[in-house]
């Protein structure tokens, strides 16, 4: 098992599909990521040398912003939506959609579980 950026990659899928568990790096990054090493993206993690293992741990801390720091970052820009009373910031503070979805049926995510409301009661007929 290799451990890249604080992360354990499965030794038994192909690395290309293996960065990915590094938040931060999906398969795009990852096929340039081994394009620029000159390594296979056919390789599977348990083959690859301690060497290889060394130069994409030293590609990624040095020219990518991954795991801690980039959830970090991700969660002060949201917090500076906020702060200066964006919509897309008061949307994050009352936890609704933020992209323009519709709220009235679904948004269940960004919701949570339904709050029933009661009904309105019927007026009752007086002689």
């Amino acid at each position: 098992m290799a451990r890249i950026a604080g992360i354990d990659i499965s030794k038994n899928k192909r690395i290309v599909i293996g960065l990915t568990a590094i938040f931060g790096i999906g398969k795009s990054s990852s096929q340039k990521i081994l394009k620029k090493l000159g390594i296979s993206e056919d390789k599977k993690v348990q083959e690859l040398t301690d060497d290889e293992i060394n130069q994409i741990r030293s590609e990624i801390t040095n020219n990518l912003k991954v795991e801690g720091a980039l959830r970090s970052e991700v969660q002060m820009n949201i917090k500076r939506l906020m702060d200066i009373g964006t919509y897309r910031g008061k949307r994050h503070r009352r936890g609704l959609p933020v992209r323009g979805q519709r709220t009235r049926t679904n948004a269940r995510t960004r919701k949570g579980k339904r709050k029933t409301v009661a009904g309105k009661k019927k007026a009752t007929a007086k002689k």
